[in-house]
């Protein structure tokens, strides 16, 4: 009978773990499951892992309640959505509302909105399960998760080393099986790189395809944006598709509606060999050597999928994104520190020397860049009349230790602190979608991911090429791991 559970025995708590939520939607509709049995198993695997991960750093006490009332929906039969009842996480610079937002800073340590920001509010009136707000290093803008007021988050495939950043808590909370589904923010890589570092499906949606409004202030311009974190394509599907669609109060959303709308083929670009061009060599970068051995076995899987993949150069120029990015990040923060103006004496020193580097830049000088990334975006949609998709790696380096920012060598070469991180950032300053994918992890098991970007408004072909990719990659490799 609907509604009602099944005689046989349920799951126990790392069975329930291990369920995706589509799985768990279709538990909950056959009465094999309810929101309250899952929750209390993820609780008890939070309990366990969290103390020594730190993913998750603000647990939500309204939680238990949402679970019941998502159980005596789906018993009547009426939820409110298929994810009612599948707990997520939501990243801490993403406004819930009557949860702590810190953003990883102390000038924020006690910020607690009233309000839930768009995607939030649409995953709130599905049913979702908001579990808490998962770890960030400061102002998010750092390639692996560490801040003053929390920590470091620590990678389930190896707590000796990072499972990256922005997103490092979403990742490390969905890979340790403490919730299915997460969402972070990209702004230049912070969901494909973690996602890649950790085994997972991380979704960068094209600018405005997920609407925002009533966030924290805006400190990356247009080029961050939520997006889906997943153990699988289907999963980070179902999320994508709660969260995406327009608002009129985010304009740009608008006009990623109608490009969505023109560009869609309702999975007809997946009938025809698509043109994929996949590119490595950025200017001669170090590139780790397992990443390049086992993203070429990614290309030969797509080619076993009917497609043209072909090796070659970006076909535009990078010296814009370059250039303009440290300042991208200069002027953000010099603009938190004139909203926050206590800002000098409770942030991390080094943000203290950027926004004086940012406040220096002139308006004119700042102006003529804004018009530049206007240029870039033109070059990347023109370059996209000859080619479907550009692949790259997600990340040049595999996880390094935890506490450290960064890399400072790649297969023996010795990079600066971006040197792990040149492949996504044009994506963020041109706005498509991308998204990261596993492949074959390195000799000693750590995960290794690669990235396809794809024409902007193109989300869902994208994710249909993913599913594709997917399901030839688990026949080839067998069924997905978990960090022991």
């Amino acid at each position: 009978m609907a509604g009602q559970p099944e005689q046989s025995a349920a799951p126990d708590s790392a069975d329930i773990c291990s369920l995706g939520a589509a799985a768990l939607s279709a538990a909950y509709a056959r009465g094999a499951l309810t929101p309250l049995q899952v929750l209390a198993a993820i609780e008890q695997r939070i309990a366990a892992l969290n103390p020594r991960l730190n993913a998750i750093v603000t647990a939500n006490p309204q939680v238990q309640a949402d679970a019941r009332a998502s159980s005596a929906r789906w018993a009547a039969g009426e939820p409110l959505s298929a994810l009612d009842g599948v707990p997520v996480t939501v990243k801490d610079n993403i406004q819930v509302r009557d949860l702590a937002c810190c953003w990883g800073s102390r000038l924020l340590a006690d910020h607690v909105p009233r309000v839930d920001e768009l995607p939030v509010a649409r995953m709130r009136s599905a049913g979702m399960l908001i579990l808490g707000k998962t770890n960030v290093p400061e102002f998010t803008l750092e390639g692996y998760t560490d801040n003053p007021l929390f920590g470091v988050t620590r990678n389930p495939w190896n707590p000796e080393l990072t499972p990256g950043g922005s997103s490092g808590g979403a990742v490390a909370a969905v890979a340790a099986g403490m919730g299915p589904l997460a969402i972070g923010t990209d702004g230049g890589g912070s969901i494909r790189r973690p996602a890649s570092h950790t085994g997972l499906v991380g979704l960068k949606p094209s600018i405005g395809a997920v609407a925002r409004c009533d966030g924290l202030p805006p400190i990356l311009l247009d080029f961050e944006v939520i997006g889906p974190i997943a153990r699988s394509v289907a999963d980070a599907r179902l999320l994508f598709d709660l969260i995406a669609g327009p608002d009129g109060r985010d304009r740009r959303s608008l006009g990623a509606a109608q490009a969505a709308g023109q560009g869609a083929t309702a999975g007809a670009g997946m009938q025809k060999p698509l043109r994929i061009l996949y590119v490595k060599d950025f200017g001669g970068n170090a590139l780790d050597r397992e990443i390049d051995a086992s993203v070429a076995g990614a290309c030969e899987t797509l080619r076993g999928l009917g497609h043209s993949v072909t090796e070659g150069p970006l076909p535009f120029s990078l010296d814009f994104v370059n250039s303009f990015w440290p300042v991208l990040g200069q002027v953000g923060v010099a603009s938190l520190f004139e909203t926050y103006p206590q800002a000098a004496e409770l942030v991390s020193e080094r943000f203290v020397q950027m926004a004086a580097a940012g406040a220096a830049v002139g308006a004119p000088a700042y102006l003529r860049a804004l018009e530049s990334v206007d240029q870039f975006r033109a070059e990347v949609t023109a370059a996209y009349g000859d080619i479907d998709i550009i692949m790259t790696p997600s990340a040049a380096a595999l996880p390094w230790p935890a506490a450290t920012p960064y890399p400072d060598h790649i297969d023996g070469r010795e990079v600066g602190p971006r040197g792990h991180a040149l492949y996504t950032n044009w994506v963020n300053t041109c706005g498509h979608p991308a998204i990261n994918l596993p492949c074959a992890p390195s000799a000693s098991g750590l995960p290794i991911g690669f990235q396809l970007v794809g024409s902007y408004g193109s989300d869902r072909d994208l994710l249909d090429l993913a599913e594709a990719y997917e399901a030839r990659a688990l026949a080839e490799r067998g069924a997905p791991r978990w960090p022991a």
